[in-house]
């Protein structure tokens, strides 16, 4: 065979590459066996224009080749389905097929309105919140005309069937003949995690144009389907911007490929950088708080929150991993057993690998898959391995496409609301109990109330409440004093009665501490023994009067006395009080909404002290750190806008006629400084932890209304920091492969805080401070502390000789402490709620109680300052006082006791100030927060820089 001959052919090799077999064949069929039987028959000279026409559109060709490959077989969802063709399809409404590519935010609401558009009598599409990028959010209703025509009787139904107090059992029972079942699938909270949003568009049209497909039609008479198909729409616009500006000529499934790899911060969390699947009972963020209201306006029975994991799994359903939350009903959990085999049979009848039990556990109240179980939901965790972009290829060497990943969780949806369908009775049935059975087990508990002093931090009290009320739970204020369980409480006492439907949920977010069983507990102490990680997802901690560090009383009976309802709000206008021709105005310093009036009056420009040390003034002390607005330093409307910033912030505000006080330090008094603004920056970019820096920028902004500078990486290394009073470095994170060190020039930091800034660092950032070549703090991060028993058995380290002395080992003991490694650091914590204590002698402890509640996670322990270097403000209590709530180890116990929690030392005439853990994380730890404020607002009036 000539050379000459094949060269027509060369084009069509490289389709074979590129298409693989069957398109080469398409292809082979297309253009060149027609055409070579022309050129048999007397046409070769057409065959050839014909050639090279392909050879001069070889790169058209090519481009179409990931287009092609992807379609050139039937794709099906549901195989077998036929689909009504008058449905709009995604590819009609926005230009490409379902799973073809990632749908930005933008399509998946137009395709959703599309659906309305077309089928209005079996789809609603509401709106129920904006995110902080002013994107909407929104779920979509799906079902059968006659049920789509009385959402409203529904609605009211289910609230009705929700309350056993009005609802006896009688008329529950005839409720649950008529309601319908109700699956409500939460996808994409975590903007990265791609494939649900797409998942939940094919959910819909495969409910709404599949014909005749007997389990849709199951679904859509005995049911609502309720999809959220965007929780999080910043981020994913984040994550597919990122994606599109690095994908190449096709898909790259390798884990080095640009497309499937972030740059921070990634698309996993929304603007402020949180991960919204830890903050459904602190609702901090607009995307969760709207998620709440809707979700208790519906009350759906069955909550799904579709998620993804490493390319290398597979899938995740329940039953859930331990530990199992204790104020779960033994119900729900049964429940999980019904839909994780119906789950199954679909996934093998597919032949979809899955697994349950392992890894994600429903013991945090936090996460989308738990918050809805203590209304009474079944609530559950689904994750599909993530594509992280069109193709991913396992380590293993295989291969699975973005649209096998939608598909997945399509199928899973579709289970899941069979599951519903077909045990729709059951599942009313079980709900009614659930709230019935709270309110007898509040009622006739060991506990039957709380209450929160009036006495004591009065605007975190009030926050819980309103955050509660919010969530469905009643809460009362007393209108007189009462008394109760031996306790005189006075007017405006908060109580809550435990003898009502949500008692399971006040229990889980308010008890000191939620039990785990002893078995957990034995076999990651076992786990610990064999330096294997322990099988705590996440943290085992967060009673809300401990991270907001206020007083709660628990009691055996119900208060009687005149109360009323609390409501939602999470403050309470300040009271503003003053005398005629009031020379100054005080704030008492101590809880939030000081903080939060300094903030504003800053940002008014108007001129402020603070007193270092307490006093007492016409009778009334006030705490160090207290506020002194002096007439004569500000505008004559000073009044006016005290009482203004009183009633939008719910800080007191008391104007006085003179300046004599009769304890502690006169406004004149070298203990009384003035609070400049401060201008605040934080770094921003790799190396620093995301979360940290999107949590402490959002407490400082959207919880204190006062603005902070993003700063880049780059910038705090070529830029000039003197327009700077304030700068924070947040958590590194090491998965960046960097730090600090390889971005930041120490001695430029240590020139400018020694010229007068103040130096902030949170969690891991502190460990690049501490390194003995930066020179920015003193304090050192420990190795973890030996035992006398480990050192006493073989080496510590390896030996340098061929051979060592024999020894003899006598018992499992003996060997267990023989093949213990020598540890670098101590055993992380998953998340403990520990106690600090505070010096109260120094400035940054102004107004701050005596102890603090810090939630400790990690292995970081550093050693204390030594007096000649600096103050530990807060260091942790002792070994037997220190753990509040949650489990921690026995050996951090010991060693983290009386260690640093926030330490100051002066540097030339600025400051540097140590958090050893992130007073921040989430933002729940509201009793962190005037710690917190001292460092932003206190520190730069102790710092003496050239003005």
């Amino acid at each position: 065979m000539q050379l000459p001959f094949l060269l027509p052919f060369a084009p069509f090799a490289l389709t074979f590459l590129a298409h693989g077999v069957q398109s080469l064949l398409a292809n082979y069929r297309e253009n060149v066996l027609s055409p070579f039987i022309g050129a048999v028959m007397g046409n070769y000279m057409m065959f050839s224009k014909h050639l090279l026409a392909c050879l001069a559109a070889g790169s058209t060709l090519f481009s179409a080749a990931i287009a092609q490959s992807s379609t050139s077989t039937k794709f099906e969802f549901w195989p077998g389905t036929t689909y009504d063709a008058a449905t709009p399809t995604l590819e009609n409404v926005v230009g490409h097929k379902t799973g073809e590519r990632i749908t930005r935010p933008n399509d998946v609401i137009k395709y959703f309105e599309a659906l309305q558009a077309h089928a209005p009598d079996r789809i609603k599409v509401f709106e129920y919140a904006k995110t902080w990028e002013n994107r909407p959010l929104i779920y979509a209703v799906i079902g059968s005309p006659e049920n789509i025509a009385r959402l409203d009787a529904i609605k009211s139904g289910m609230k009705a069937i929700a309350d056993p107090r009005i609802t006896d059992a009688a008329a529950a029972s005839e409720l649950v003949d008529l309601l319908p079942g109700s699956t409500w699938i939460a996808s994409g909270v975590h903007g990265n995690e791609i494939s649900a949003p797409d998942a939940a568009i094919m959910t819909a049209y495969h409910l709404l144009a599949a014909t005749d497909e007997p389990v849709a039609n199951k679904i859509l008479e005995n049911t609502l389907v309720f999809l959220d198909p965007m929780q999080n729409p910043d981020g994913r616009a984040r994550f597919i911007h990122n994606f599109e500006t690095t994908v190449g000529l096709e898909p790259d499934g390798s884990a080095m490929a640009a497309e499937r790899n972030e740059p921070w911060p990634g698309g996993r969390t929304n603007h402020y950088l949180f991960d919204m699947n830890r903050d459904w009972f602190v609702l901090t963020q607009p995307e969760t708080i709207g998620r709440i209201k809707i979700l208790r306006e519906w009350l759906p029975l069955v909550f799904v929150d579709a998620h993804e994991m490493g390319s290398d799994s597979t899938y995740y359903f329940a039953p859930e991993a331990r530990p199992y939350n204790p104020h779960l009903a033994a119900g729900q959990r049964a429940s999980l057993e019904v839909f994780g085999k119906n789950n199954a049979k679909w996934f093998d009848k597919y032949g979809f690998d899955y697994f349950t039990r392992e890894i994600y556990d429903a013991f945090y109240p936090g996460y989308g898959a738990s918050w809805p179980s203590y209304y009474g939901a079944v609530a559950m965790t689904y994750e599909q391995a993530s594509a992280r972009g069109l193709k991913a290829r396992r380590t293993n060497g295989s291969e699975y496409h973005f649209r096998d990943t939608v598909r997945q969780h399509f199928v899973a949806a579709i289970a899941t609301a069979e599951t519903v369908a077909d045990n729709r009775k059951k599942i009313l049935n079980d709900f009614y109990d659930y709230r019935t059975t709270a309110i007898e087990e509040g009622r006739t508990g060991d506990v039957q109330s709380y209450i929160f002093p009036a006495v004591t931090d009065r605007a975190a009290a009030v926050k819980i409440a309103g955050l509660l009320t919010q969530q469905g739970v009643t809460v009362e204020e007393a209108t007189s004093a009462f008394s109760a369980c031996g306790t005189d409480y006075e007017t405006g006492a908060l109580a809550i009665n435990l003898a009502q439907p949500t008692k399971r949920l006040i229990r889980t977010l308010l008890d000191p501490t939620i039990p785990i069983a002893e078995d957990f507990l034995d076999e990651q102490e076992r786990r610990r023994s064999k330096n294997l990680p322990d099988q705590i997802y996440d943290v085992t901690a967060w009673s809300m009067p401990h991270m907001f560090n206020v007083e709660m009383n628990a009691c055996n009976t119900v208060p009687d006395g005149e109360f009323r309802p609390h409501g939602t709000a999470l403050f309470k206008p300040g009271k503003f009080t003053t005398t005629q021709n009031a020379i100054a105005y005080l704030v008492p310093w101590g809880e939030a909404p000081a903080a939060k009036l300094l903030a504003h009056a800053h940002r008014r420009g108007l001129s402020v002290k603070s007193s270092d040390l307490p006093f007492v003034k016409d009778g009334t002390r006030y705490p160090g750190g207290s506020l002194i607005f002096l007439a004569e330093d500000n505008q004559q409307n000073l009044a006016a806008q005290l009482r203004n910033l009183a009633r939008r912030t719910g800080a007191d505000v008391t104007g006085v006629a003179d300046s004599w006080v009769t304890e502690g330090p006169n406004f004149g008094s070298r203990n009384v400084v003035a609070m400049p603004a401060p201008r605040i920056a934080i770094a921003w970019d790799a190396p620093t932890n995301s979360y940290m820096a999107g949590n402490t920028r959002f407490v400082i902004e959207r919880q204190f209304d006062y603005p902070v500078t993003a700063v880049r990486m780059k910038d705090l290394t070529d830029r000039d920091l003197a327009r700077f009073d304030v700068l924070i470095l947040p958590g590194q994170d090491t998965r960046y492969g960097i730090g600090y060190e390889n971005i930041v020039y120490s001695d430029r930091l240590q020139n400018w805080v020694k010229a007068g800034g103040v130096l902030i660092a949170t969690g891991g950032a502190v460990r690049w401070l501490a390194e003995p070549d930066v020179g920015l703090l003193s304090i050192r991060r420990e190795d973890a502390a030996q035992t006398d028993e480990h050192d006493s058995h073989g080496e510590t380290e390896e030996p340098e000789t061929i051979s060592v002395p024999g020894t003899l080992i006598t018992s499992i003991e003996e060997l267990e402490q023989a093949i213990a490694p020598k540890k670098e650091a101590p055993d992380a914590s998953a998340g403990v709620i520990t106690r600090a204590l505070i010096d109260s002698d120094h400035w940054l402890s102004a107004g701050v109680k005596p102890t603090l509640n810090v939630l400790v996670r990690g292995a970081d322990i550093y050693t204390p300052a030594k007096l000649n270097k600096g103050t530990n403000v807060a260091y942790f209590a002792g070994p037997e006082d220190i753990l509040v709530s949650g489990y921690l180890w026995e050996e951090t116990k010991q060693q983290l006791a009386y260690k640093p929690f926030v330490v100051a030392e002066k540097m030339g005439n600025g400051h540097v100030i140590a958090f050893t853990q992130d007073p921040t994380v989430r933002a729940y730890l509201d009793g962190l927060n005037i710690i917190l404020m001292n460092a932003l607002f206190r520190a730069p009036a102790h710092a003496s820089p050239a003005r």
